[in-house]
């Protein structure tokens, strides 16, 4: 019996495989053709931008920051992850082995989810991508292609993998599952992409009850290990929140007493005038002074030394350290000596 084309499930989710194939192809063109983004060396290095993920990633912090701590490692990963991208892309836009793009879609939209689903400034960008790329990955295995397909043309002329048990599996057409257990391979799976659907909306931004929250916003920085040495003071600050095209400007570090006296100073000038070697980077993207203002990515983390003869002259207790952006926004930290 002829199949109505009508009922070609494969052809009328051609729209959907064009379009996510173009998404991930356009990843590697874009970071291979229209600009050089796997120099290390070059501004908008994809490391970078996988650095400020590190923060709030979900279930895949440790391996964000093991590669992050590692360069060599980090610019292997990254050019593995943009050749995947290249090859599952175009070959789900051409349609062969559609079944097994779908899967490569599927990791690389999780991937996307765990590692960035809490970034998006005017909206939960990287979360709705992710969580999209899964349920179509999901969908593209349950259709495979259709009538305008690499995979349809190999069917079509009775090319000998065809015949193969796994051809089906892998590429396009009937898949073989009974029946009776299809439906219930398409709910669980619904059901299971839902669930995590709900369950990342709600943890990356408040989005089922609680405060509705966007870490993308404002900046946060995390100011910890501060110490007095003799006459320097050292300190980690480690960026976790804000906008992920820019980073924090900081216009001003001050030592404050127990009193609230001021007894050490920095202001911008200052700040944009530090020496590399009072600032010690973790990761890939790096705290560094800008023109007018210490400059802190996204995701970075450093430990800054400041040297000062008053330091050597505190007397014992307590101090607070105030690090505050040009937003007017500010942080405190205390530090016993």
């Amino acid at each position: 019996m002829k199949i109505n084309i009508k009922n070609d499930s494969g052809l009328l989710a051609l729209v959907v495989r064009l379009v996510i194939g173009w998404t991930y192809f356009s990843a590697f063109y874009r970071r291979t053709i229209l600009a050089d983004k796997l120099d290390p060396e070059v501004a908008g290095y994809i490391g970078e931008k996988f650095n400020h993920f590190l923060p709030n990633a979900l279930g895949i912090k440790p391996i964000i920051q093991y590669l992050v701590e590692n360069p060599d490692a980090l610019l292997h990963a990254m050019v593995t992850f943009t050749i995947i991208e290249g090859i599952v892309g175009l070959l789900m836009i051409l349609g062969i082995f559609t079944r097994l793009m779908s899967i490569g879609v599927f990791g690389l939209a999780m991937g996307i989810l765990l590692g960035s689903g809490w970034i998006g400034t005017t909206c939960l960008d990287e979360w709705q991508i992710g969580v999209l790329g899964i349920a179509t990955g999901f969908m593209l295995f349950l259709t495979g292609s259709g009538k305008y397909s690499l995979d349809n043309y190999l069917i079509k002329n009775n090319i000998s993998i065809t015949k193969k048990k796994w051809f089906p599996w892998l590429a396009s057409g009937n898949l073989p599952i009974k029946d009776t257990v299809f439906p219930k391979f398409v709910l669980v799976g619904a059901i299971l992409i839902f669930g995590l659907t709900l369950y990342t909306n709600q943890v990356f931004h408040g989005g089922l009850f609680g405060t509705l929250h966007n870490k993308s916003v404002k900046p946060k920085l995390e100011i910890t290990a501060g110490t007095f040495n003799n006459n320097q003071l050292s300190f980690d600050v480690y960026r976790t929140e804000g906008v992920d095209v820019y980073g924090a400007w900081i216009i001003g570090i001050e030592v404050k007493d127990q009193q609230g006296r001021v007894l050490f100073n920095l202001e911008h000038d200052d700040l944009a005038s530090l020496n590399s070697n009072q600032i010690d980077n973790y990761y890939i993207a790096k705290v560094k002074p800008g023109k007018h203002s210490l400059v802190i990515p996204l995701g970075s983390k450093a430990k800054i030394s400041l040297d000062d003869i008053a330091f050597g002259s505190f007397p014992k207790g307590s101090y607070r350290l105030k690090i505050t952006d040009i937003s007017g926004a500010s942080w405190e930290h205390t530090i016993t000596k």
